[in-house]
């Protein structure tokens, strides 16, 4: 049997996992949140006392690090050497160390195994920097979802606002600019758009009109929901 693949990419702050999450919904596809894998990741190497530099130390620790994912009455979990962190990894410690260490090779290696494997077993979306360019690269729909940076920093203000956690605007506005460099700039499968991807700028959309346009997007490239 033939699977479907919707390989969505794009930079932090862009509504990635929670667009994806509900096209994953509406199409009864296996949602892969491939950030989620990489958080667990930089959660285990900060638990290690690792630095975000020792790039021999986090090798060696890849070897240690067992990241699987795995669903419960519908809801994804991230599991970490057994234990389920899926309430641990959303922190913007977590989110910055993620970002610093996919920069390394045997980090990549290790995670992009797995996402492969989902996809060769399942209808599968997924969410992440180097989707349709190096994990899905035959993924038959491919979106690079984006925003402006003001944009996606007043998304994450308001979303840490309402948990009721202390923020700045300005400062996460420069967190993401940082992070945009380091995503587009890395040795190891940097941020691109793929060449056949779809560009879908949310900047003045709503979610339901970003959901809707992946979907078409999907139908355009042959997927058939009935």
């Amino acid at each position: 049997m033939a699977y479907f693949s919707i390989a969505v990419d794009g930079p932090a702050g862009a509504g990635k996992s929670t667009i994806a999450r509900a096209v994953a919904a509406k199409l009864g596809f296996i949602y892969v949140d491939t950030g989620a894998m990489y958080r667990a990741m930089a959660l285990y190497l900060l638990k290690q006392g690792i630095g975000r530099e020792e790039e021999t130390a986090i090798k060696d620790a890849c070897r240690q690090a067992e990241i699987t994912i795995r669903y419960e009455d519908g809801a994804q979990q991230v599991i970490l050497n057994g234990e389920n962190v899926s309430s641990k990894i959303r922190t913007e410690e977590v989110g910055n160390m993620a970002s610093a260490t996919s920069i390394y090779l045997p980090v990549r290696e290790k995670l992009v195994q797995l996402q492969q494997k989902l996809a060769e077993s399942a209808n599968v979306i997924m969410d992440g920097r180097d989707i349709g360019t190096c994990v899905l690269p035959e993924a038959q729909a491919k979106i690079y979802l984006t925003a402006s940076p003001a944009v996606r920093a007043k998304r994450r203000y308001d979303e840490l606002k309402e948990k009721g956690m202390a923020c700045n605007l300005e400062e996460i506005e420069q967190d993401i600019i940082e992070r945009d460099y380091r995503d587009m700039h890395r040795e190891h499968s940097p941020l691109v758009q793929a060449e056949d991807a779809v560009l879908v700028d949310s900047s003045s959309m709503t979610v339901d009109q970003v959901i809707e346009a992946i979907i078409q997007i999907a139908r355009g490239k042959g997927l058939d929901i009935g």
